[in-house]
């Protein structure tokens, strides 16, 4: 299992030049976690392709639910405690807290591209190429 960030998912199922590297992060692992907020980013996600004219809302909608079948079960609310702790004591957004603090509370790597968060934490992220390549 790994936790994986809102752009990770986006990777995977949206075309694009990030797709190989997401394929090879799923391949190796396809047990993705995530805080509950990856929804409300998803969604945020489709809906500036539907704005910009380059995603119809009916795939939009496929997109959707494609994602919450992808992490169906495996979304978890984080303790606020713990979010507000790592947000307070590095540079990330609170919103990028909630992964590292999942990551950090199930003992297993948050798979990311944020520079931020891989700079900021080390210890607990990785980062999409160089998980996807690993043995």
């Amino acid at each position: 299992m790994i936790v994986v960030d809102t752009n990770l998912i986006a990777y995977l199922l949206l075309d694009g030049e990030r797709t190989p590297a997401a394929r090879s992060v799923f391949q190796r692992d396809s047990k993705w976690a995530a805080p509950l907020l990856w929804r409300s980013e998803f969604r945020s996600v489709l809906g500036m392709y539907i704005r910009q004219g380059t995603l119809a809302p009916e795939r939009a909608l496929e997109l959707m639910d494609a994602a919450e079948t992808l992490m169906q079960g495996e979304e978890y609310q984080v303790e606020s405690s713990r979010v507000l702790k790592l947000h307070s004591s590095s540079k990330c957004s609170a919103y990028d807290c909630e992964h590292v603090a999942l990551a950090q509370h199930l003992e297993v790597p948050l798979v990311t591209s944020d520079s931020q968060i891989l700079g900021e934490f080390p210890d607990t992220a990785i980062a999409i190429e160089a998980y996807g390549s690993a043995d």
